[in-house]
């Protein structure tokens, strides 16, 4: 390991482990029988989010915690305050022009939440205008999260969405920016989306079923009324998908998008006859997807009929039946068309290719003379920015890579060239140049190419001694491209390898990449991981005793199934709110999120879907004997994975050891949800839990 950064360890999280007493969960044996097969759930009691045996069994966890990584305490807090000193704490992003004003977000230092600010273009009065302090309203509050402002078109109104329990249960709040006062609220609870009426009169929003958290209604709110006076505007009732509304680029139109994956409809209303009832443009069809998008009295359809990796389609608003799509950009095997953009003179495309991220840039008077914006690193993510002005010949875009800090570019489209707008600083002696980033192909075991990037500090030698951390995702079509981190700055600074598997399950590759890590499939995704860990050994990047592994929600079952599968290949494992009861969770229709996802996992009432699930659902596969140390992380107020899942993991491992060889430890934020801590430096604690932890068994070795 890296000397150049002190480690301050005071004794052995192993011997702590071995020594101090584990906390027991209390067993209420209880059987689960579907299709004739049993299986034992001694721990389903967990779920019990109100008996107070739940929340002391959670407690005595965080205390053991803390007894075992006692060693380790100092450094846990040097690591939090070295992670926040590179933070510019007074900062604030790059301001984006809409409707006569420059809007923009800013930080106060000391303060956890962000500031929503603006300015007006023109006119004396340029003075800063605040439209939401967040830190204001987690005053007194745990928890803390707000759904981005969006402003009415005569830009006198904001409306919101405020999460204070970290469960995705936000409501609806209207501000008058001219008074400050707080017009409306008590809103059920609502999914998140906003579209303001023309007239600035109403707007619409949907909301989430209270039980299952599934989006599957839209509302017209009109101003000065109750919002239990609201009309339905839509009701998804297949309770295997998801409502959502935008409004076009030009603000002519809403569009109701509803489905899930890849089976999808769209239904619209011309925002000038707002009280209108919505127009379906195609029937939902079992693995037909499209988007739709308004320019110039046509729709731009984004779809994958009969184009795996997707294409656009055109069609006059008058004429918008499906057999009279015509195809305006078509179809190509290696490239993945992810979405678009338009502007007056040009369609941009965000596409993926080998791997990667791209923006295709097309002009509306030449469709041939089309080209690519180029960047510097062989890894990278880049993404389309606020374009609000749509007569504009420069382009909004975000840029990073594992070595390149979060940047917002201006791309003059004409003159093609790429201007840099701010760099996010880190603060210290940070040097992009210090740090080294490699792009390679992994072989996996049935020959598919998986891509990896992987980044360490200069002075690297690949001799295999080096500590190193692999992360992936691989699930829902998500793609986790390289992206930067001033946190992985205390682990590559002390002389770790940090290395991301662009695993099947996600779309880095293409429509098919999703298709082949999904449903009967699904090994695929843990195998890839398996794969590139064995890269990682066998090409000297590290070693078995020095590689950790790291997974969260959907990742977390990929670090529960490299548990029971190749513990051996891992020096340790950390797993954040991770999904580890399959089976049992997508059983029961009435927990968050379930039925929509069948598509995903399958569904168990199936028997092949069932029994497939259990050949690698992480709580089911648990076997004796030996495997790897590991971290657990959840949020008791999570609403997409659930406190009682890990719980559940965590005491059934315990309960099948026989001898304490492996450290296995258990934290939850009984304040936080899914994403954990909600304020900018207190989400930090928890990282600097993890990192301590992987420095403490290196440190034994």
């Amino acid at each position: 390991m890296n000397e150049q950064l002190k480690l301050n360890i005071k004794g052995s999280i192993t011997k702590n482990s071995q020594e101090i007493q584990e906390p027991v969960a209390l067993r209420k044996p209880r059987q689960l029988i579907l299709h004739g097969d049993v299986r034992e759930d001694d721990y389903y009691w967990l779920n019990e989010r109100d008996n107070p045996e739940v929340k002391a069994y959670l407690k005595q966890e965080n205390e053991y915690l803390e007894k075992v990584l006692s060693p380790v305490k100092q450094l846990r807090l040097d690591l939090y305050q070295e992670m926040i000193s590179r933070i510019k704490q007074d900062d604030n992003t790059v301001p984006y022009n809409k409707n006569g004003y420059a809007y923009y977000t800013r930080y106060e230092t000391g303060k956890e939440y962000p500031i929503y600010c603006r300015k007006k273009l023109n006119g004396q009065n340029q003075s800063e205008e605040i439209i939401v302090n967040v830190n204001d309203l987690a005053k007194g509050q745990k928890f803390c999260n707000v759904i981005s402002p969006k402003i009415s078109p005569d830009n006198k109104l904001a409306v919101y969405g405020l999460d204070t329990t970290g469960r995705n249960l936000h409501q609806a709040f209207v501000k008058n920016l001219e008074t400050g006062e707080i017009i409306e609220q008590n809103s059920p609870v609502i999914a998140g989306d906003f579209v303001w009426t023309p007239d600035n009169k109403a707007f619409f929003y949907d909301t989430k079923d209270v039980d299952t958290l599934r989006t599957d209604k839209v509302w017209l709110h009109t101003l000065h009324t109750t919002f239990d006076q609201d009309k339905l505007v839509f009701h998804e009732t297949d309770e295997t998908t998801y409502a959502s509304i935008n409004a076009s680029k030009d603000r002519k139109y809403l569009f109701i998008h509803s489905g899930y994956t890849e089976s999808v409809e769209c239904q619209f209303i011309l925002l000038d006859q707002y009280q209108s009832p919505p127009q379906l443009i195609k029937k939902r069809e079992h693995g037909f997807y499209y988007s739709v998008e308004h320019f110039d009295g046509s729709f731009l359809i984004l779809t994958n009929d009969d184009a795996r990796n997707f294409k656009i389609a055109k069609t006059p608003v008058s004429q918008y039946t499906h057999d009279q799509w015509q195809v305006l950009i078509p179809h190509k095997e290696d490239v993945f068309i992810d979405g678009l953009e338009v502007l007056a003179n040009w369609l941009v495309l965000h596409e993926r290719k080998d791997g990667l991220n791209q923006i295709h840039i097309i002009p509306w008077n030449d469709l041939q003379e089309d080209h690519y914006i180029s960047f510097r690193d062989s890894s990278y993510d880049c993404w389309l920015g606020p374009n609000y002005e749509m007569t504009s010949d420069v382009l909004r875009l975000g840029y990073t890579s594992l070595t390149t800090p979060v940047s917002t570019y201006d791309y003059d489209i004409k003159n093609k060239t790429l201007i840099l707008l701010k760099e996010n600083p880190v603060l210290g002696d940070f040097q992009k140049e210090n740090y080294h980033s490699e792009y390679v192909q992994v072989k996996s075991r049935d020959g598919v190419d998986i891509p990896l990037t992987l980044v360490y500090r200069n002075g690297f030698t690949r001799d295999g001694k080096a500590p190193a951390l692999l992360y992936a995702y691989g699930s829902y079509g998500i793609t986790t491209d390289a992206a930067f981190s001033s946190n992985l700055l205390s682990l590559l600074d002390r002389g770790f390898v940090f290395a991301l598997a662009h695993i099947r399950g996600g779309k880095e590759k293409g429509w098919q990449w999703y298709e082949d890590g999904k449903m009967l499939k699904k090994i695929n995704t843990f195998n890839d991981y398996i794969d590139c860990a064995e890269f990682l050994i066998a090409q000297k990047y590290t070693n078995a005793d020095r590689l950790f592994g790291r997974g969260g929600s959907a990742g977390g079952l990929l670090m529960g199934a490299v548990y029971n599968m190749r513990p051996d290949l891992f020096k340790g494992l950390l797993a954040h709110v991770p999904f580890v009861d399959v089976i049992t969770t997508m059983s029961d229709p009435n927990i968050p999120l379930t039925t929509g996802e069948y598509n995903e996992w399958g569904n168990p009432d199936i028997k092949e879907e069932y029994n497939y699930m259990k050949t690698y659902s992480p709580i089911d596969n648990i076997t004796p004997g030996k495997h790897t140390n590991l971290l657990v992380t959840t949020g008791f107020s999570d609403s997409q994975v659930q406190y009682w899942e890990p719980a559940k993991w965590v005491a059934k491992l315990r309960k099948m050891r026989s001898v304490k060889n492996e450290v296995i430890l258990f934290y939850t934020n009984l304040d936080a949800g899914h994403g954990g801590a909600s304020g900018r430096f207190e989400r930090l604690k928890e990282i600097a839990m993890e990192y301590a932890f992987m420095f403490a068994l290196l440190s034994e070795n």
